[in-house]
């Protein structure tokens, strides 16, 4: 398939995964990098949360949620996620959950679900996923097959394809979102003045990340909790409650737009402690 097939393909049938609340920088992190964030022996049984943002953000979009987290005594790790490939960025959240000691709540919001579904499979730390308005593909789907499932996204017609040279030299698309639809797409309950902020710092997707067929999931073998944003504008609250209900997922629902950890980011916190409180 030609790029501009994959790209039409994108716009008119995808629900593309878009993280919440952004800023700049691939590599940016709120806390240290999970190599240097042994889980200490003074935080008792609280398990470590690792958190994984989806596309157009970086991990300061969890800001908000790990103020209350840490607040609460849980040791956190924020993941930098590439982006690039599904393949690629679940192999590098395994080698950071490798360097993580004892167990952990593995939380991912957007196309960050499909990740840690892929990156969790078979490790014995991972005691339980928490998926954030988020994706939970079966082995061999993908978000562009995801989005098509259900009406109800307004994201493909928002996107701005841009031609990019990959490491290999072959040609890819990197995926925006068009800077004066932003906010309504994405965030619409979040002030302006911090969607500005949003719009021009925005990470873009590559479309063959979201085009990848997943691996087998994490969620079959590990519980599962799932948070759905009912006023989604980007993956529809039916698509998230078809994916919760397959998975057997612990169901709660908040009236957010798809950056709900950005705008509620007390309710996420309350539903990855609900899952973290669930470890033994």
């Amino acid at each position: 398939m030609n790029r501009t097939s994959r790209t039409s393909r994108i716009h008119t049938t995808m629900t593309v995964l878009a993280g919440a609340g952004v800023a700049a920088g691939l590599l940016a992190t709120t806390i240290a990098p999970a190599s240097a964030d042994k889980r200490p022996a003074d935080r008792g049984d609280k398990p470590t949360v690792v958190l994984v943002h989806g596309a157009f953000a970086d991990s300061t979009s969890w800001n908000g949620v790990i103020d209350k987290l840490r607040h609460d005594g849980y040791p956190v790790v924020a993941v930098a996620n590439p982006l690039r490939s599904l393949s690629g960025d679940s192999a590098y959240l395994k080698d950071v959950l490798a360097g993580i000691d004892g167990p952990v709540v593995l939380a991912g919001h957007s196309y960050g679900g499909s990740v840690i579904s892929n990156a969790a499979t078979g490790n014995k730390n991972v005691k339980a996923l928490v998926y954030l308005a988020a994706f939970l593909p079966a082995k061999g789907e993908s978000a562009v097959d995801l989005s098509g499932r259900f009406p109800g996204s307004t994201l493909g017609e928002a996107l701005r394809p841009v031609p990019v040279t990959n490491a290999d030299g072959s040609a890819g698309t990197d995926l925006y979102i068009q800077n004066d639809k932003f906010r309504q797409q994405f965030a619409a309950d979040v002030p302006r003045n911090k969607t500005d902020l949003m719009t021009v710092t925005q990470r873009p997707v590559t479309e063959a990340a979201l085009g990848e067929a997943a691996a087998e999931p994490a969620w079959k073998t590990i519980p599962s909790w799932v948070l759905v944003a009912t006023q989604d504008r980007n993956i529809p609250a039916a698509t998230q409650e078809f994916m919760a209900r397959r998975a057997g997922a612990h169901t709660t629902e908040v009236r957010s737009s798809h950056a709900v950890s950005v705008s509620q980011p007390g309710k996420v916190t309350g539903v990855i402690e609900d899952a973290a409180r669930s470890v033994r």
